[in-house]
C-alpha cells in the first residue's frame, strides 16, 4: 500500500513539475521568396491603341483577339503580363459615344470595382488629374479581393481606357502585399506617364 501511495505521489510530482510556464519561441512567419525585376520603363505604342505610356520592360504586350467567344469591342483591349509575377493588368478601351456614354462607362467602372466590397476590407479611390486631358481615378482595393488594383483614364470626351491587376493565384492579402505594392508602383507610373496621340 505504501508502494502504491509512493508511486502515486512521485507520478504526480512528475506531472505538477512539468506543468509550468511553457518556454517555447514560436517561429516566424515565412513566404516564398520572391525575386523581382528590375524596375526598367519603355514606351508603350502600339499602333492600335490612341495612347502612350511607360510600362515596365518585364510586361509582355498582349493583345485580346477573343472577349467570350467573340471579338473584342476594340483592337485596343490587351494585357500586360508580368509572368516572373504570374499577374497581368487587364486594360480594355472604348470610344466615348452612341452607347458608351462617359456616364456609363465612369459607374460601369465604380460598379466593377466595388462589387469587390463582398471580399475587400476597404476601397480607396484616388482621383490623378493631369495636363492635356488625362483624368484618371484609381482603386486601391484591401483585403482578399480577386483584383487588388483597379483604375481608369479618360479624356472626357472622346478615349476611355479601364485597367485591372489580376494574379493566377488565390487572393491572400498578407503573402501577396509585396507583390501588390510592387506592381503598385508599375500602374501609378503607368497613369503618370500616360499621353494621348491625338
Amino acid at each position: 500500500m505504501f508502494k502504491v501511495f509512493l508511486c502515486a505521489s512521485l507520478g504526480f510530482l512528475f506531472l505538477w513539475s512539468a506543468c509550468g510556464e511553457p518556454d517555447y519561441t514560436p517561429k516566424p512567419r515565412g513566404y516564398p521568396k520572391v525575386n523581382y525585376p528590375t524596375k526598367t520603363y519603355e514606351k508603350f505604342n502600339e499602333d492600335y491603341c490612341a495612347f502612350t505610356f511607360q510600362k515596365p520592360v518585364y510586361a509582355e504586350v498582349v493583345q485580346d483577339q477573343d472577349f467570350f467567344g467573340e471579338k473584342p469591342e476594340s483592337e485596343c483591349w490587351f494585357d500586360l503580363v508580368i509572368p516572373t509575377l504570374s499577374g497581368k493588368i487587364h486594360c480594355s478601351y472604348r470610344e466615348i459615344g452612341g452607347k458608351n456614354k462617359l456616364d456609363k462607362l465612369i459607374n460601369d467602372t465604380y460598379k466593377l470595382a466595388h462589387k469587390h466590397n463582398i471580399r475587400a476590407d476597404y476601397i480607396d479611390d484616388i482621383r490623378v488629374n493631369k495636363p492635356n486631358n488625362v483624368h484618371s481615378t484609381i482603386f486601391e482595393i484591401q483585403g482578399s479581393a480577386a483584383s487588388p488594383f483597379q483604375f481608369y483614364v479618360t479624356d472626357s470626351t472622346q478615349h476611355f481606357l479601364r485597367g485591372a491587376l489580376y494574379f493566377n493565384t488565390q487572393p491572400n492579402p498578407d503573402s501577396m502585399a509585396p507583390i501588390i505594392e510592387f506592381v503598385k508602383q508599375d500602374i501609378v507610373n503607368m497613369v503618370n506617364t500616360f499621353e494621348w496621340k491625338d
